[in-house]
């Protein structure tokens, strides 16, 4: 999951696309009986996990409903054009859809942007609101105090390494690196021992988006110590550390010692796409620093099915910088969803969330997406607990994961990590001179009064 700033987003498209994508998307007040979803469909053709979910959503809404109509508005986009789109439909009550899907990342942008209605008023007789994690709740509160959307799944992060790769490099199946170093010594021996191999992926720069940020980066940021980003008690963002520096000079030491992939590659924004379903499959890619979400590509039903998998992928959890407690690294994002400001059928958007909602729903979707459960009732589910291959393992790092800020200026502070990521996978600058032009566009973006100095 992966984006810039919502300005920065809408000015990369062009006037002729976002044109036409406003256009053929049509007014959700056009018809009071209709209600209208927008989401994002993958850019990938064979995968349409989200397609055939709403499919069943829509024909149990319209049996439900007498009358009643959910049209499905899909927006076939990569993640950041997906969420430029749909801050572009919002702008307009006459392209506006009624029930949008908002990354938490970007929910609070969007409602100081005025584009989300908040929910308040419909949670508070809704029974099922009781089961969510505390967490999932606080990731979909404003400034405000209010809520602005319901979470329908959340995910972690943590090394994905191919065991037959490891082997062939004399490395053990069940691989648990304490400290970064272990990660690099061992793609190190795989770039020496497996040649054409690609040892070890990492997220970066401007073309990936948030998969740079947040799998990339702040997996390594949040493993150097406390409130590395953001420091919430103070209010203000960092500037200036050690281990952002540190940070930095893993990425560009991932790049210039040739152990990831090549950075024509590793700047593609379909990177993510090349990882699933090319190089992890084919045994191109030995490690992954990646989401928890990775095998529903491998299923049946994915976009590229490997039965094989089970048998060839472990999974572990990515260390701290030197060890130091907890011993372990997470972060975790998540989607939700939301009623446009602009919709003028509040009353039966909300009956749509509420469809989407029941508890098999969520069962479905969770399973469907290989989501990580944001609900009690679903987590407890045996169909859940049963549906993947990990998902215990990535389960068990809620307990120790990390939420990124959420705060309307997080997407520019991202874009400015990005661009940090991209100059040291170039090699454009080193990790001092890196740091150093974020810690300006850090006080350009938050004010100086809004960045504090760390050592």
């Amino acid at each position: 999951m992966r984006p810039t700033t919502p300005v920065l987003l809408v000015a990369t498209l062009t006037t002729a696309l976002a044109t036409a994508s406003l256009t053929a998307c049509g007014g959700s007040g056009s018809d009071p009986d209709t209600v209208r979803i927008a989401y994002q469909r993958s850019t990938d053709n064979k995968v349409r996990i989200m397609d055939d979910h709403l499919a069943v959503i829509k024909k149990q809404f319209e049996r439900e409903h007498q009358g009643k109509k959910l049209e499905l508005v899909p927006v076939q986009a990569s993640q950041d054009d997906y969420y430029a789109k749909i801050q572009q439909m919002m702008r307009s009550a006459k392209t506006a859809p009624d029930v949008v899907r908002e990354d938490t990342f970007l929910i609070n942008s969007d409602i100081k942007s005025g584009y989300l209605r908040p929910l308040d008023d419909k949670l508070a007789g809704w029974k099922a609101w009781d089961r969510f994690e505390r967490a999932a709740k606080a990731s979909v509160k404003a400034e405000d105090g209010k809520t602005y959307g319901v979470p329908d799944g959340t995910d972690t992060r943590g090394l994905w390494f191919n065991k037959q790769v490891f082997a062939r490099a004399g490395l053990p199946a069940d691989w648990r690196p304490h400290t970064w170093k272990d990660v690099l010594d061992a793609a190190r021996t795989i770039k020496g021992k497996v040649p054409g191999v690609i040892p070890l992926n990492v997220y970066t720069g401007k073309g990936p988006g948030e998969a740079a940020t947040m799998q990339g980066f702040e997996m390594l940021l949040y493993g150097t110590g406390a409130d590395p980003l953001y420091q919430p008690a103070a209010k203000k963002w960092v500037a200036g550390s050690r281990g952002f520096k540190d940070s930095l000079d893993f990425v560009r030491t991932v790049y210039a010692e040739k152990l990831g992939p090549d950075p024509s590659d590793a700047l593609d924004p379909n990177v993510s796409t090349l990882v699933a379903t090319e190089w992890l499959p084919a045994g191109k890619l030995a490690i992954a620093l990646d989401g928890s979400w990775l095998g529903k590509n491998w299923l049946p039903s994915g976009a590229r099915p490997w039965p094989e998998w089970t048998n060839v992928m472990g999974r572990t959890a990515f260390p701290t910088q030197d060890g130091g407690a907890p011993g372990r690294v997470s972060l975790s994002g998540g989607w939700t969803w939301a009623i446009s400001a602009k919709s003028g059928k509040a009353d039966l958007a909300w009956q749509v969330i509420e469809t989407l909602q029941t508890t098999a729903n969520a069962i479905d979707w969770t399973v469907r997406d290989a989501q990580i459960a944001v609900r009690d009732d679903v987590a407890a589910a045996p169909k859940y607990r049963a549906s993947m291959p990990g998902i215990e393992f990535f389960t068990s790092l809620v307990e120790i994961t990390h939420y990124r800020p959420a705060l309307p200026v997080y997407p520019q502070v991202s874009h400015a990590i990005q661009e940090a990521m991209e100059s040291v996978t170039t090699g454009d600058a080193d990790a001092t001179q890196a740091a150093r032009r974020y810690d300006d566009r850090l006080k350009s973006i938050a004010g100086a009064s809004g960045v504090t100095g760390r050592d």
